[in-house]
């Protein structure tokens, strides 16, 4: 008996890993970069788990050709980065002087990219608002000044990188930016009630204030975008939104009700808005006058704005009733089932399992309800204990590879079983790297970084991966770079399940030949993670 064929992804399909800029460049006084306002926050004493902040990271910032190298020693067809605002206005205003020496950075990285037949996909805003803005006039607390400069820094990135970029997204997970950054106060700029974190701020108005100015930048920017660029251009532009399956802890309606009231603070906060038309009526009810509302004009520029739906996504919550956090929408989220027992394997981080099943009931929730083909742009798993293992262990991150086992594999049924329109899939995150308020302890990485010497080691999730896409590929003449993807030259692998580590030939403290300059840059020892929602900060604090 035949064995069965493998079910193919769609042609032209996107795979390839993501990450941010503030994350992994480092080299935060080069080149003429302006502070974002994770440059002070992270080195504020107790701002971070381990004391650490993105002043090295993964010095990717001079060691960018080395990355591309290993990108294209994976074979991924696309890569996710984000740009730095800063290096692009170090002041951020739409009145303040551009750097040319930033937008070079990143021109050599598209062009590289492109160069190894690797598709770039761009993230504008990816939580590191220069610090100039804040300074200014509060950043995102301030709609109308807000939105002329994002729209200014975005029309700039149009006009230097859209001819060559076709896939941009406006803002990476703004509930983030909207809750953490100015209601719990763990991220920057680190606003809230809470005196005793937070000299100022007000957690009940600011992070509403907050994503209501998020959603209406990003449709200015869409705006212009579609206006004067994508004619010529011919590229795609959307949103892309943080957000976990929500599922009843059991059939009680109170409880299915709650799940949903989960996903429309989680997801239609957002999605609804830029998708639909409308805030969730939930919010509405249970934040009162403190929900903003656009005007018509507004509503006009906001509905319709995002070419796909940008998922990203990591875990389910099981939901109950009765709950009393209300940027969780009054709902009480656990791991526990009515049994006992845990929907799957737990990671590091405290708010993550891996429980495959919840990614699929999401891809179809977000099909059904939005309409839109679906480009999931993070997706990945934190191994427990990982940060304390030695590297010949770490790299062996079987619990990881489980996790990308039932991820992939929900994905393929989606698209084949749920006929749903999935184009892109980036696995989070291609490096170890500052992982925000939990700075150095759990890394998210498939490629393991040793932070002291900067060289890269795959992991078996990579090996995985790798091979996975390879074998579930369809073969496609696309043109990339004015050449089919077929004629592009890459490093041969003999055998991708082995991949060879990666040496930077470099350490934090010299220079890399394929540095666009030798910016001074701090020795620093230290340690990878990554935090991400709240339940991880709480199990911090706890």
């Amino acid at each position: 008996m035949a064995a069965p064929s493998t079910r193919k992804l769609p042609k032209d399909f996107l795979w390839g890993f993501a990450t941010a800029s503030f994350q992994i460049e480092g080299s935060e006084d080069a080149d003429g970069r302006g502070k974002s306002i994770w440059d002070d926050f992270a080195k504020t004493p107790g701002k971070t788990a381990d004391g650490k902040d993105g002043s090295v990271a993964t010095d990717s910032y001079r060691l960018w050709k080395h990355d591309v190298a290993m990108l294209a020693e994976y074979g991924v067809k696309s890569y996710r980065f984000s740009i730095s605002w800063s290096r692009i206005i170090p002041l951020g205003g739409r009145n303040d002087p551009v750097n040319p020496a930033g937008i070079a950075f990143y021109s050599r990285l598209i062009d590289e990219l492109l160069a190894n037949g690797i598709t770039p996909f761009v993230t504008l805003y990816h939580w590191d608002l220069p610090q100039g803005l804040h300074d200014r006039y509060n950043g995102w607390l301030n709609k109308d000044e807000i939105v002329k400069d994002y729209t200014n820094y975005a029309r700039i990135c149009f006009e230097a990188f859209g001819d060559r970029v076709k896939h941009w997204l406006t803002i990476n997970e703004p509930w983030c930016v909207a809750i953490l950054g100015y209601g719990r106060g763990v991220f920057a700029p680190g606003r809230s009630s809470d005196r005793e974190r937070s000299a100022e701020g007000d957690s009940s108005t600011e992070p509403w204030i907050v994503g209501h100015s998020i959603i209406l930048a990003h449709a200015h920017a869409v705006k212009v975008y579609r206006e004067q660029f994508a004619p010529t251009q011919n590229g795609q532009i959307g949103i892309t939104l943080n957000g976990d399956w929500a599922m009843p802890y059991d059939d009680n309606p109170e409880n299915v009700e709650a799940a949903q009231h989960a996903l429309d603070f989680a997801i239609g906060w957002y999605a609804d808005p830029v998708h639909l038309g409308y805030y969730p009526p939930y919010m509405r009810e249970v934040l009162g006058n403190r929900m903003p509302d656009f005007t018509q004009e507004e509503w006009a520029i906001v509905k319709g704005s995002s070419d796909f739906y940008g998922m990203n996504t990591y875990t389910t919550n099981l939901c109950r009733a009765g709950g009393d956090d209300e940027f969780q929408g009054n709902v009480d989220y656990t791991f526990v089932r009515p049994d006992g027992t845990e929907l799957g394997p737990q990671a590091e981080s405290a708010w993550l399992q891996d429980y495959p099943d919840g990614f699929r009931a999401l891809l179809n929730y977000l099909w059904k309800r939005y309409k839109l083909p679906i480009f999931v742009t993070e997706n990945g798993f934190s191994v427990k204990g990982e940060n304390d293992m030695p590297i010949e262990e770490a790299i062996k991150d079987k619990d990881r590879v489980h996790y990308f086992q039932g991820t992939t594999a929900a994905l393929v049924n989606a698209i084949h079983e749920d006929n749903i329109d999935v184009r892109a899939y980036f696995p989070w995150s291609f490096l170890d790297n500052f992982e925000w308020a939990d700075g150095y302890l759990t890394r998210f990485g498939v490629t393991y970084v040793n932070y002291e010497t900067q060289k890269r080691y795959p992991k078996d999730s990579a090996k995985f991966l790798v091979k996975w896409f390879d074998e579930h590929l369809t073969p496609s003449e696309k043109v990339t770079n004015g050449k089919p993807a077929a004629a592009i030259e890459r490093p041969k692998l003999a055998d991708k399940t082995n991949l060879s580590v990666i040496s930077t030939t470099t350490t934090v403290k010299g220079s890399s030949p394929s540095s666009p300059t030798t910016p001074k840059i701090k020795s620093r020892g230290f340690k990878a993670c990554v935090t991400r929602y709240v339940t991880s900060i709480l199990a911090l604090l706890k």
